[in-house]
């Protein structure tokens, strides 16, 4: 090189929870440093990423990001910067050990990324902020493990540091199993403190992805889960801009991250999880790095926030506002799962990340958005029978959707709780019974048929229990290719689309084209009565 090159740290090997979206932040980096006349240095160590063809840097390190293999090179080449905010939690692991001996890192400070990560030190910066969080205690015993989940009831969170996609994060909801979470969280992260938090249940979960500037936001945007607390982002359907949000909250998230990005004096990407019950809007975590959906915030607001972000670790200067709340169309981003290749596994979302791809879609409003995207995920209705195995809890609030579908010709069956349950709301439904019960019509042999089209199984709990009827039901579904809902939200939703959508005039465009949509297209979504 005729100038030091500034080094990009890549992903590392594809695994759950560290995937091509941080391999899109690293290969968007490189080539916005290219742009600016920058020579470029790529460390990576998987030869199906993007980030490691020959020809999106100037030099190529096929190595494995390690302290000691990034020391090695940034030594030999004179590096004058590294960017460990682009490659997902692998790379961001390494700032601390490279700023101890003097590495230069582009962006936030190394004490201050640490200050994120640190259970225990991000919980005491919100509470010298007088920010709001889940009541919380780092533990280093089952004995205080115990005490705390007495205090405060429960069920509480699990939370180790310094781990991606929720490794060893658990919901607890009895004593019997504090001790075995707990263990599976110290081994994941033995250097770091195990953190417990009172769990918020019946709560949404919120996120806003942004770029800052030694302090000063300079754009981010706000999207919210579907499904409720208690699945994990990277597995959560998520949508971009917020269709159920109040102007309030909205208000209260934005002014709760500038406080958090002035403290932490945020300079490059991050990520701020919130959340959100009735009025009261709690701080979940914050990433000093690019997160997950990057890729899907930038693509829906037609801003790409890497761009941004590289600019702003080069001290370039960024003018003008950006529009990331209010649109004529609504993206939603997906999860895919891989529940068919792993056998015996429990096919329901929760605080661990399992979802092995994504899909998004644009639409006119959220149905539309939402039911592209599922279809996205290479699946399929092709009738309209239907089947019902909702937790006890959860009966009332599909009632009136269950009962919507049946009036548009969908023909319901039901296990006997729930069939029970909609006779005593006079909706019609077809008795089938479960495994345990041992009588006939018997589910096994419809399921095996592939009778039914869809099946929406609503477990009472975590539904990992692999002896319950609701876990032979689910897995039955995946193992014989019928599509599957476990979550009552999702559910919720995707009756609406089935009722509510004229789904042979759903509006398929490049993503390119759909700013570009005409108001009649706008108006001519819903199907007719």
């Amino acid at each position: 090189f005729n100038s030091p090159p500034i080094t990009v740290l890549g992903s590392g090997p594809y695994s759950i929870g560290s995937s091509v979206e941080f391999d899109w932040c690293a290969v968007n980096t490189c080539r916005e440093l290219r742009s600016l006349e920058e020579k470029t240095l790529i460390i990576n160590c998987n030869p199906e990423t993007v980030s490691t063809d020959y020809d999106e840097s100037d030099r190529l390190y096929f190595e494995e990001l390690t302290f000691e293999r990034v020391r090695d090179i940034a030594d030999f080449e004179s590096t004058k910067g590294i960017i460990v905010s682009v490659g997902g939690q692998i790379a961001n692991n390494l700032s601390v050990a490279l700023n101890k001996y003097g590495y230069p890192l582009l962006g936030t400070k190394a004490w201050q990324i640490d200050r994120a990560e640190n259970r225990h030190k991000f919980s005491s910066l919100l509470h010298k902020l007088k920010i709001d969080q889940p009541i919380w205690a780092t533990v280093i015993s089952l004995t205080q493990a115990k005490s705390f989940a007495s205090q405060v009831g429960y069920p509480v969170l699990i939370r180790p540091s310094y781990v991606l996609s929720g490794s060893a994060m658990n919901i607890v909801f009895s004593e019997d199993d504090l001790a075995q979470f707990l263990i599976q969280a110290a081994k994941i992260s033995p250097d770091y403190p195990v953190v417990l938090s009172k769990f918020i249940t019946e709560a949404k979960e919120l996120e806003v992805d942004g770029v800052a500037k030694e302090g000063r936001i300079i754009i981010e945007a706000i999207s919210e889960h579907i499904e409720n607390a208690g699945v994990h982002s990277g597995d959560a359907t998520v949508v971009l801009p917020p269709q159920n949000l109040d102007l309030e909250t909205i208000r209260r998230t934005k002014l709760i991250t500038r406080q958090i990005v002035k403290a932490l004096e945020i300079t490059g990407p991050f990520n701020i999880q919130f959340v959100v019950k009735g009025n009261a809007i709690q701080v979940i975590e914050c990433n000093l790095r690019a997160s997950r959906s990057f890729p899907f915030v930038s693509k829906v607001t037609r801003h790409n926030f890497i761009e941004i972000a590289t600019k702003v670790l080069l001290d370039q200067s960024i003018s003008g506002a950006f529009k990331t709340l209010e649109f004529d169309y609504v993206g939603v981003k997906t999860p895919q799962f891989s529940y068919q290749r792993l056998k015996g596994a429990s096919p329901v979302a929760h605080v661990e990340m399992a979802s092995t791809g994504e899909v998004a879609c644009l639409g006119r409003d959220l149905q539309e958005a939402f039911f592209l995207s599922w279809m996205a995920t290479q699946t399929r209705i092709k009738g309209k029978k239907i089947l019902f195995s909702i937790g006890d809890d959860k009966k009332s609030k599909l009632l009136e959707s269950i009962r919507a579908l049946a009036g548009c010709g969908w023909k319901i069956f039901a296990t006997q709780g729930t069939h029970d349950f909609l006779k005593s709301h006079q909706v019609k439904s077809q008795c089938i019974y479960k495994r345990s019960q041992k009588q006939q019509p018997h589910l096994s042999s419809f399921i095996k048929k592939r009778y039914f089209d869809l099946i929406i199984n609503i477990p009472k709990g975590t539904g990992a229990n692999p002896t319950t009827d609701g876990f032979h039901i689910r897995r039955l579904s995946i193992d014989h290719h019928i599509p599957l809902i476990t979550n009552l939200q999702n559910a919720q939703v995707f009756l609406s689309c089935l009722v509510e959508l004229n789904l042979k005039s759903l509006l398929i465009l490049p993503w390119q084209c759909f700013a570009t949509i005409s108001e009649k297209d706008l108006t001519n979504r819903r199907a007719i009565k």
